[in-house]
C-alpha cells in the first residue's frame, strides 16, 4: 500500500487515502466467504461461537456491513467495488425466511437466525441498523417494499428490553434510531431510546466513565460502545439536547482514553473483547465528527492512523486477507465464549473517522504527538479508581487498577492484574499470574476477586480485596516517571503464610524490574509463556512470610523499553514510618506520604 504525504502525516506517513485503502481490502478479502445469495458470511475458523455457526455467518454479514458502509457512506455514495449491492442482495436472502436457530441446515442456507431464538442477532442488528441507517440514499430507498418489510420485521424485536444487562441496552437504541428515520413504529422506538438512556444513565460515574452494567467492569467498552451509540444516534439524529448531554461526556472520556495509546500506536490490552482491536480508535473519532474532543484535529489522526498501522504492521491481518481471533496474530486466551471467527470485525467501529469529509481539518491538519510523546505523565482516574502512567523516553503506557473487576467474580485476567501496559500483556493458561499479590495457601497462590476502591490521589491509588475467608488485603500503588511503589498491608492472615508479588511478564524487547524493599526475604526469577504481546516471557517475584497481626510488604518495580535503564532503586526513596503507613521521595520529584490504613483512606475518600 502507498504510503502518505510525510508531511502532513509525519507520524504514520498514512492519510486518508490508506484508509479508504484498507477498508476495500478487508471487504473484498470476505467476500469469498459469503453464501451464495449473500446474506451470510461464513469465515473460517477453529471454532464457532456459543451461538452457533448459523449466528457467526449473520455477524461477519452484519459488521463487514458496517465497515462498507463507513466507507460509502464516507464518499458520499461513491462505491467503485460495488460493496453495498452486495449486502443489498444479502438482505434479501437473509431475511426471506429467518429461523429460531443459530445452526445451519441444508434447508435454510442463508436466513438470518430470530432474535428470539438467538440473543446474539440483538447484537448484530444494531450494525445492520446503523448501516442501514448510514447509506438509506443508496441501499434502503432503492430496496423492494417486500424486502423492506421484511427487514423491518426481523429489526422489531430488538426494541424490546435487552436480555443482557449491560451495553446491549444500546442495541435496541440503535435499531429504534433507524426505525424512527424511516418512519416505522415511531412511538415504540422513542420508548426504546428513552428507556435505554434511562438504563446507562444508572452506571454513569462522572468524568466520562460509565460501568458496564450494575457492576465495576470499566474497559474499552466504555469508549467504544456506551459513548459510541447514544452520540452516533444523536448526531445522526440531529439531537442537540442529546448531543449537549453526551458530548461533553465524550469530551472528558476523551481526556482519559486518549492517554491509554502508546506512542507506537497500541491501546491499552485490558478488560475483554480484545479482539475488536483498532475499535479502540472509534471514540477519537467520533469526538472530531461531533466536535466533543480534547484533541486537535492532527493528533485525532495521528492517533487512529498509528492505532490501525500498529496492527496491521504486526500480523492481525493474515495472509488470507481476514482478522484473525486475537490480537497481533490468533491468540486463544482474549476470546470469549461469544467469540466467533467474524467476531473481530467490531474493528469496523474504527473506521467511522471516514464519515469526516476529506477536506475535514482531521484529513488535511499535520499530525501532532499523543499524550505519551509529549511529557512523563500520571493520570488518576477517579471513577475507576485506577492510574495512568506514560513516559516520554519510551512512549510506553502503563495502567494501575484499584477498582475495575470483572462482570462475574473469576479471576479474569483481562480485570484481575495490579498493572497492564501497552507492550505486555497478561500471563493466562496456567502460567503465574503477572502484576499479582498472592497468598501461598497450602502452596496455592490466592487469586484477587473483586477490588473494592478505597481512595487515590495525585499519583496514587488504593484497594482491597478478600482473597480467603477471614483475610483482609489493602493494597496501594504510587507512580512517578517509570518507577512504580507496589504495598500490600495484609491483615488476618495466620503467622508464617507465605505471599508472593510477582512483576512484569517481558520478553527482550523492554525490561521489567522488582525490587524488594520491606517485608520479603527472597525473588527469583521463572518463564511465564506467551501473552498477547510475546511468543516467550519471564516474569520476577518477590516472596516473603506473614508475621503476627498485620504485616506491611512493599517492592518497587520498573517497565521500560530505554536501553540499559538505572536500577529502579535508585528512583525513590521509600522509609517505612509506621505500622500502615510509609514516605516515598522520587528522584527529580516530590517526597508523598503513602497511608494502607483502610480507616483513613475511606476517610479521604468520603472527603
Amino acid at each position: 500500500m502507498p504510503f502518505g504525504n510525510r508531511r502532513s502525516s509525519s507520524y504514520t506517513r498514512w492519510t486518508r487515502n490508506n484508509w479508504e485503502a484498507t477498508a476495500d481490502q478487508l471487504l473484498l478479502a470476505v467476500r469469498p466467504h459469503a453464501s451464495p445469495r449473500r446474506g451470510l458470511i461464513n469465515l473460517p475458523g477453529k471454532r464457532a461461537s456459543s451461538s452457533g455457526p448459523r449466528s457467526d455467518g449473520l455477524e461477519g454479514y452484519a459488521r463487514t456491513f458496517l465497515l462498507a458502509a463507513f466507507r460509502v457512506a464516507g464518499a458520499d455514495g461513491h462505491d467503485p467495488h460495488g460493496h453495498l449491492a452486495r449486502y443489498s442482495e444479502g438482505l434479501t436472502a437473509g431475511t426471506e425466511n429467518p429461523v429460531p436457530t443459530g445452526e445451519l441446515t441444508a434447508e435454510a442456507p442463508e436466513a438470518w437466525p430470530l432474535m428470539a431464538g438467538v440473543c446474539q442477532a440483538v447484537v448484530e442488528s444494531a450494525s445492520i441498523a446503523l448501516a442501514l441507517r448510514l447509506t438509506r440514499p443508496w441501499l434502503w430507498d432503492n430496496l423492494d417494499e417486500r424486502t423492506r418489510h421484511r427487514t423491518v420485521d426481523w429489526l422489531l424485536p430488538a426494541l424490546d428490553p435487552s436480555p443482557v444487562d449491560n451495553n446491549w441496552w444500546l442495541f435496541g437504541l440503535t435499531v429504534a434510531g433507524f426505525l424512527q428515520d424511516i418512519g416505522i413504529e415511531t412511538d415504540r422506538a422513542r420508548a426504546t431510546v428513552d428507556r435505554s438512556l434511562a438504563r446507562i444513565e444508572e452506571w454513569y460515574l462522572g468524568d466520562g466513565w460509565y460501568s458496564d452494567g450494575p457492576n465495576r467492569a470499566f474497559d474499552h467498552y466504555n469508549a467504544w460502545a456506551l459513548h459510541f451509540y447514544p452520540v452516533v444516534h444523536a448526531h445522526l439524529a440531529g439531537d442537540q439536547k442529546l448531543l449537549d448531554l453526551y458530548g461533553p461526556r465524550l469530551y472528558a472520556q476523551l481526556e482519559a482514553h486518549t492517554r491509554l495509546f502508546d506512542a507506537n500506536g497500541a491501546p491499552m490490552p485490558y478488560g475483554r473483547s480484545l479482539t475488536y482491536r483498532f475499535a479502540a480508535a472509534s471514540a477519537p473519532w467520533l469526538g472530531a465528527l461531533t466536535g466533543h474532543t480534547p484533541l486537535s484535529p492532527g493528533a485525532t489522526r495521528r492517533l487512529a492512523s498509528g492505532t490501525l498501522r500498529h496492527f496491521l504492521d504486526r500480523g492481525a491481518v493474515g495472509d488470507n486477507g481476514l482478522l484473525s481471533l486475537g490480537w497481533y496474530g490468533p491468540y486463544e486466551p482474549v476470546l470469549q465464549t461469544y467469540s466467533g471467527p467474524a467476531s473481530p470485525y467490531w474493528a469496523s467501529k474504527g473506521f467511522i473517522g471516514l464519515l469526516l469529509p476529506a477536506d475535514h481539518p482531521a484529513w488535511t491538519d499535520p499530525e501532532e504527538p499523543l499524550p505519551a510523546e509529549t511529557q512523563d505523565a500520571v493520570t488518576t482516574l477517579a471513577p475507576p479508581n485506577m492510574l495512568i502512567q506514560s513516559t516520554v523516553a519510551d512512549g510506553l503506557v502503563r495502567l494501575h487498577n484499584h477498582g475495575s473487576n470483572h462482570v462475574t467474580a473469576d479471576d479474569d485476567p483481562g480485570y484481575a492484574r495490579f498493572a497492564y501496559s501497552t507492550r505486555t500483556g497478561p500471563t493466562t493458561d496456567g502460567d503465574p499470574a503477572d502484576n499479582h499479590f498472592a497468598l501461598l495457601i497450602g502452596g496455592v497462590p490466592t487469586t484477587r476477586g473483586p477490588a473494592q476502591p478505597l481512595g487515590h490521589g495525585p499519583g496514587w491509588a488504593a484497594s482491597e480485596h478478600t482473597p480467603a475467608p477471614g483475610i483482609r488485603v489493602v493494597s496501594a500503588t504510587a507512580v512517578h516517571g517509570r518507577a512504580e511503589v507496589r504495598a500490600h498491608l495484609v491483615v488476618g492472615a495466620p503467622e508464617g503464610t507465605r505471599v508472593r508479588q510477582t512483576g512484569w511478564a517481558t520478553d527482550h524487547l523492554v525490561t521489567a524490574q522488582l525490587h524488594p524493599v520491606h517485608g520479603y526475604d527472597s525473588a527469583h526469577e521463572s518463564a511465564t509463556g506467551p501473552t498477547l504481546a510475546a511468543p516467550r516471557t519471564r516474569t520476577a517475584a518477590l516472596e516473603g512470610r506473614t508475621t503476627e497481626g498485620e504485616s506491611l510488604f512493599v517492592a518497587l518495580a520498573s517497565l521500560t523499553a530505554e536501553t540499559a535503564p538505572a536500577p529502579v532503586a535508585t528512583l525513590a526513596d521509600v522509609r517505612i514510618t509506621g505500622r500502615r503507613t510509609l514516605q516515598v521521595t522520587w528522584r527529580n520529584g516530590p517526597t508523598a506520604r503513602l497511608s494502607l490504613s483502610p480507616d483513613e483512606l475511606n476517610e479521604r475518600k468520603e472527603q
